[in-house]
């Protein structure tokens, strides 16, 4: 179930949701550094990252589902946001090269058919970017964030679902290692936890940030036919001795 757009807003303009959005936006960067002249959008609660493409995109539109609602984005300038239904975007087939999820894919009744509708949207190759809660992670665990709201995944069950609705996972990444505290010490030591977790690899951070390829081909397995090595042999009426029919 969506948490209300309401909430979603105020975490991020809170110190721990500017902690989260920083790291979180590390890892965006890394994956998408140069999105010049490509059609971008993010599905969710996306728009504390889509300012990271605005500028350099052909195209960034920000597609808020109903159950969530919508708020303006960018608050100063024209509005690039849409109410959409997640399982039926409002999109032409092939319409975007990118698509960013933000609070989404934990968040929907329905995400095979919610990537399915990705997937067609997208441009043939085109990518998508998830952020999704760690089932192992601490943030996944407490409810005082978004993060901790609907469904965490493991890497196992994102690539099972990626490639059920026809996406190549090709790149992860973790952020927030850091205790969700809202505190002073914990927020001034965030770095610190950011860097360490990243460099021993561990695995209990707060999210997984996957990208993965539209397929455009779907392998389908040959049957092979069964051969009959040996002929089945029929009865054949002879003629017997004395003029009597045998088999």
């Amino acid at each position: 179930m969506f948490i209300d757009v309401v909430d979603l807003r105020d975490f991020y303009s809170q110190g721990l949701g500017v902690v989260a959005r920083r790291f979180i936006g590390r890892g965006i960067r890394a994956r998408w550094s140069d999105l010049g002249s490509l059609r971008v959008a993010g599905i969710g609660y996306a728009t504390p990252y889509l300012g990271l493409f605005r500028e350099e995109a052909e195209r960034c539109l920000a597609l808020m589902p109903a159950a969530q609602g919508v708020v303006k984005w960018p608050s100063t300038r024209p509005g690039l946001t849409a109410l959409v239904d997640e399982r039926g975007l409002p999109l032409a087939d092939a319409a975007l090269d990118r698509v960013l999820l933000v609070h989404a894919l934990e968040m929907t009744d329905d995400p095979v058919t919610m990537l399915r509708e990705v997937w067609r949207v997208l441009a043939p190759h085109g990518r998508l970017l998830a952020v999704v809660p760690n089932r192992r992670g601490l943030w996944a665990r407490i409810d005082s964030t978004p993060f901790g709201h609907g469904r965490p995944y493991s890497r196992a069950q994102i690539t099972k679902i990626l490639r059920e609705t026809l996406f190549t996972p090709n790149g992860w990444g973790e952020a927030l290692y850091m205790p969700p505290v809202p505190r002073g010490w914990f927020l001034r030591s965030a770095v610190a936890w950011e860097r360490a977790g990243a460099t021993i690899s561990a695995p209990f951070a707060g999210v997984h940030i996957v990208e993965a390829t539209k397929q455009i081909y779907r392998a389908i397995p040959a049957r092979r036919e069964k051969r009959q090595l040996v002929p089945s042999l029929e009865p054949v009426l002879a003629p017997a001795p004395g003029g009597a029919a045998r088999v």
